[in-house]
């Protein structure tokens, strides 16, 4: 029986297609959080039709992100969950593991919560917030973080910082790769400065934590 002739490239070209949608969005959205699904297909060099042929609405749009937000966190979890190590070894690689796709998809949070919902945020989230609060429980076991917050309330407020430094590089007001948020998670932790620096010196020179490495 006769292939469809056409039919291998015209599937190379819709999984291009989708993969530079999905790229542009990332980029696009994090300058306008308004963008309009026109002005997604205009900055992505392809047809409305075929934007729409893959996201036939704004909500289909930010899930796919969300789909892929939440398989580059479980891939970086996979390397960067090191309950083996120290907890504030642990706590630098992960800040260090965070911070590249922090950078990525920061600005879905902010979207997420106003299209998706906060449920579906969490969701995204959640596999990283559960590795971060073991490690700041860990941590405070040990006696190497303090317990003046419980660790699932002290992970908040580092991911609220996290997340507040990363608009400040976006805004050019920080130039980080990484290492000055693992310093100040592990100070607001509760580890000394001195010390904070010599661990993320410590990690950072070990070549495991590839800092800045997605930017």
């Amino acid at each position: 029986m006769t292939k469809p002739v056409g039919r291998v490239p015209q599937r190379s070209n819709a999984r291009s297609n989708r993969a530079r949608i999905l790229a542009t969005a990332r980029q696009e959205l994090g300058r306008n959080p308004d963008l309009t699904l026109e002005e997604l297909a205009r900055a992505s060099g392809v047809v409305r039709r075929t934007l729409y042929g893959h996201f036939p609405g704004r909500t289909a749009l930010l899930e796919a992100l969300a789909d892929e937000a939440s398989e580059a966190l479980d891939s970086a979890l996979a390397t960067a969950a090191r309950p083996e190590e120290p907890a504030e070894q642990a706590l630098a690689h992960f800040v260090f593991s965070m911070w590249s796709l922090g950078d990525r998809y920061r600005f879905l949070l902010s979207l997420a919560r106003r299209d998706l919902g906060s449920d579906r945020v969490a969701e995204v989230l959640a596999p990283a917030r559960s590795e971060a609060t073991a490690i700041l429980e860990r941590g405070q076991r040990d006696g190497a973080f303090h317990t003046l917050l419980p660790p699932a309330v002290l992970s908040a407020g580092l991911e609220a910082m996290t997340v507040a430094l990363l608009e400040e590089v976006t805004s050019g007001e920080l130039e980080d790769d990484g290492t000055r948020a693992a310093v100040s998670t592990l100070v607001a932790a509760g580890v000394p400065e001195r010390r904070a620096r010599a661990v993320v010196e410590a990690v950072a020179s070990s070549g495991a934590a590839e800092p800045g490495s997605e930017h």
